[in-house]
């Protein structure tokens, strides 16, 4: 292949990178693909001798490093409320984003009638996740567990995982669909049994 070709590809990857970060609701995802769109564009640079685009994009890559790290080591301030299924702030959140929730869970049912558990974590006052299951023996049968498209960092995850046990829950059971889910059950220390995930408080 002729390598005048094959920098520009590797040009056209990393503006595609780019171009696609930009449509990214999470924050934190936006700054990592734009990061490694921003590093194609510096290889791409220096091959061509376009010394500014250089400059340019590893400015870029040091400010999207700089606040990814930020973004590590900032601890959001989470509050969690115990509610029940039919308040008015679970009914608001789930119908504010069932479109997205239905995304992330194929096949889920949103009749969501049968739990007796319900709690809604917020970040400075905003619903950013809610929890809905099944509370018998201690036990919670997870029946939704989402939180918004901005905040997909396994914060609240780990928040839930810290404050339920506080709710006199010894365990949970989630038997949905784990089509988009298998790096979250694994983070929050979910272990698969069967045909459902485990995970001990």
């Amino acid at each position: 292949m002729d390598t005048k070709i094959i920098f520009e590809i590797i040009g056209y990857i990393g503006s595609a990178l780019v171009l696609i970060s930009f449509m990214m609701v999470s924050v934190y995802k936006l700054r990592i693909v734009n990061t490694l769109g921003s590093l194609f564009c510096v290889i791409y640079g220096f091959l061509i001798g376009a010394f500014p685009t250089v400059v340019m994009n590893l400015a870029l890559v040091a400010i999207n490093v700089y606040y990814l790290i930020k973004m590590m080591n900032t601890e959001k301030n989470y509050d969690m409320i115990r509610v029940s299924e039919d308040d008015g702030l679970t009914k608001y959140t789930i119908d504010l984003y069932k479109d997205d929730i239905s995304k992330c869970f194929p096949g889920i049912s949103m009749d969501f009638s049968g739990a007796n558990a319900a709690f809604v974590v917020c970040h400075n006052g905003k619903p950013v996740g809610i929890t809905l299951g099944i509370l018998k023996d201690h036990i919670l049968d997870i029946k939704l567990d989402y939180s918004i498209p901005e905040y997909r960092d396994f914060s609240i995850g780990t928040f839930l995982m810290d404050n339920l046990i506080h709710e006199n829950i010894d365990k949970l059971i989630y038997r949905g669909s784990d089509e988009y889910h298998k790096a979250y059950l694994k983070k929050t220390g979910f272990v698969k049994t069967g045909d459902h995930y485990e995970r001990t408080l």
